[in-house]
């Protein structure tokens, strides 16, 4: 990590910057229930219902994490005409988020995954989605709402969150690329399946291990294997003619190239509780540090470091600013 000065500057500055987000939102709902006996009607559980909660998913919890860190969030995203569209509003209001980037359409429902859990235990998951890609015309109007975003604020980074839900095409990145190209401002990417070798030509790209493998069709990858790993992320970066390459691979760190700096940095000792949502707060932290301009190096040990961090807490929660900044401050 730099010096002591350079990290406080740089945790500084992210309250100058505002990062416009785009990809797919979605309400994480959780029952908290007991099971007592079973049904009388099948063999399943009964499961006696004693608590409900809704939190903001998917590309907020980015959102979120951007703004946990002091910087500004703009969310641009689809949802659907439907009751849970108003609950995904209230909850952006409820958190302070803008609304002015979600496109309400017609005949999508709005995305809600809700876990029933018991005694602590993940009992089950039911999602209630379209995953389909958004037509033209729908995709169209994304388009211009990125574009009148983007022309009336100072945005410093554009964050592709792809959760493979249908909110981001092909086409929409290739104008949003060359939008952001025109106007100099770095595309940051956490990309998932379907349009995984379609972000040709950014300046950052955060697969984890499994994407990569996935993305390239690769057998086997072992990820202690430095020669391995470097042969596939450089690969890749090529491939999408990308800046920049961070690799995660969970326990094993995480793996940066910029075409000339290559590193691997090793995952900081934690007690792991869940690791859900530690790809958004890496993308958070990565599109900050573009926006403060930061080296390779630098950006990834920072999202290295926070990405361990919020795997400590229970369930999805954004970085902890303080926090990160005195351990931060603990590395240099």
């Amino acid at each position: 990590m730099t010096a002591n000065k350079s990290v406080s500057d740089l945790f500084k500055s992210f309250a100058n910057q505002t990062i416009l987000i785009i990809g797919d939102v979605m309400i994480d709902s959780y029952i908290k229930g007991k099971i007592e006996r079973m049904s009388p009607e099948a063999p399943v559980p009964v499961v006696t219902v004693i608590g409900k909660e809704e939190r903001l998913g998917g590309a907020a919890n980015v959102a979120l994490n951007i703004q946990s860190l002091g910087a500004k969030p703009v969310l641009c995203a689809i949802i659907g005409d439907d009751a849970n569209a108003k609950t995904l509003e209230n909850l952006f209001k409820k958190n302070k988020l803008s609304i002015e980037g979600l496109l309400p359409i017609k005949n999508r429902p709005t995305t809600i995954k809700t876990r029933i859990i018991c005694d602590n235990s993940h009992v089950l998951r039911l999602d209630e989605e379209i995953s389909n890609e958004i037509s033209s015309s729908e995709e169209k109007k994304m388009v211009q709402k990125i574009s009148s975003i983007i022309r009336k604020q100072k945005i410093s980074v554009v964050v592709f969150e792809d959760y493979d839900k249908g909110c981001i095409t092909p086409n929409l990145i290739k104008e949003v690329v060359k939008l952001a190209a025109k106007t100099n401002i770095p595309v940051a990417v956490d990309p998932k399946k379907r349009n995984f070798l379609s972000y040709n030509g950014v300046t950052l790209f955060k697969p984890n291990l499994k994407e990569l493998k996935e993305g390239l069709k690769l057998k086997s990858l072992n990820p202690k294997n430095r020669a391995e790993v470097e042969k596939s992320a450089e690969a890749l970066r090529k491939t999408l003619n990308a800046g920049m390459v961070l690799l995660t691979l969970s326990e094993n760190g995480v793996y940066i190239s910029d075409g000339k700096n290559k590193h691997i940095l090793p995952a900081h000792k934690r007690n792991v509780i869940d690791v859900s949502g530690a790809g958004d707060t890496v993308i958070a932290i990565a599109a900050l540090c573009l926006g403060a301009k930061s080296d390779s190096k630098a950006l990834a040990e920072l999202a290295n470091l926070a990405g361990g961090l919020v795997c400590e807490k229970a369930g999805v929660v954004p970085i902890d600013k303080k926090q990160l900044l005195e351990e931060a401050l603990k590395q240099v």
